[in-house]
């Protein structure tokens, strides 16, 4: 018993890190958006389009993909017998997620708006009471209110204070009160994204691939993009070349490769809400990114002494989430496996 009990938590522990690793490795290219974005309102462009062309140029990408796969069946048909769950999760998730956050890039430079996006580490914990899990007990199966995991959001108080070392300077120079304004919509976004990306986790039950819930997901939020895209057209024109090459590039690194990365690691956690939560966090890892590209495409001041304070205890929550597994809890979850 114990052997098995042994074997069940090492698997957990390699399946958490493997999770993380990829979270991480999203964070780095969900970094692209933040500062290709601030470089697109630089040179004139509309939030608008920054944001609509993304996903509007990631559709066909994702389409292609679903064709080479041949998994494209599937999904339509599951998204055809149920549309408004489809269309609404994706549109909170993708929808409320990304415009608002592009709307904000407006109102202050990449590292305030990446910086204040990481509230969504403390909002994915704070959603986990909406949703519930299977407990297995007596060859019988339960639903269960998760809770709020407190190991985790205590990581994630580290890492935002981390952030805020990083930002106070910066922010104290900042003469006005604009870019404080962006900050609203960030937080709409915090909470948007993971309750959209948890909501879809639940309605798809496992029964797909990450390529085919985001596909999904894609496809049903473009009712929202097209609106959004009828009110560019009506108000700033058609997007510029440059704008659109850009977005192009957003839509390959964050819209395919991020997206894919970070939905591929919460599939992995995706029956535990602390795990999920723990790699959530690792979206911290975008202020870091951030940062350096603002460094060497905006040449912003290099990180010295309390931003390097920040990022040390960035990376120092970072690595204490890839151990967030408790012993205890995962003998007991695996002992109710096997009784």
């Amino acid at each position: 018993m114990y052997n098995i009990l042994h074997r069940n938590y090492r698997w957990e522990v390699i399946v958490v890190k493997k999770a993380i690793i990829l979270g991480i490795t999203a964070s780095f290219f969900f970094a692209f958006t933040f500062v290709l974005n601030q470089q697109m309102n630089f040179h004139g462009g509309s939030w608008i389009w920054s944001s609509s062309l993304r996903y509007i140029f990631t559709l066909p990408i994702l389409f292609v993909i679903m064709i080479v796969k041949n998994e494209l069946s599937e999904v339509v048909s599951d998204i055809i017998k149920r549309p408004m769950k489809w269309i609404v999760w994706s549109t909170v998730g993708f929808g409320l997620f990304y415009a608002p956050l592009s709307f904000a890039s407006i109102y202050g430079p990449s590292w305030l708006v990446a910086g204040t996006w990481q509230i969504t580490i403390i909002a994915g914990g704070l959603l986990s009471p909406l949703f519930f899990k299977a407990v297995k007990r007596d060859n019988k199966v339960f639903k269960v209110r998760n809770k709020i995991p407190k190991k985790v959001l205590s990581i994630s108080l580290l890492i935002l204070f981390g952030i805020f070392l990083m930002q106070f300077q910066q922010i104290q120079e900042i003469s006005s009160i604009k870019p404080l304004i962006g900050i609203i919509p960030v937080i709409i976004a915090a909470f948007s994204y993971p309750l959209g990306n948890r909501k879809m986790i639940e309605v798809c039950e496992n029964k797909f691939t990450t390529f085919q819930r985001v596909f999904g997901m894609t496809l049903c939020s473009m009712p929202f993009w097209i609106i959004l895209s009828i009110c560019g057209l009506m108000s700033v024109g058609v997007p510029s070349r440059g704008q659109a090459v850009q977005s192009l590039v957003v839509a390959i690194c964050s819209g395919i490769i991020a997206t894919i990365l970070f939905f591929k690691a919460t599939d992995i956690v995706s029956s535990d809400t602390r795990k999920l939560a723990a790699v959530e966090c690792t979206q911290s890892g975008e202020v870091i990114f951030t940062l350096l590209g603002g460094v060497f495409v905006f040449h912003d001041k290099i990180p010295t002494g309390v931003d390097l304070i920040g990022i040390l205890l960035i990376v120092i929550g970072m690595i204490l989430n890839s151990c967030i597994v408790d012993k205890r809890e995962e003998k007991k979850e695996a002992y109710e496996d096997i009784v």
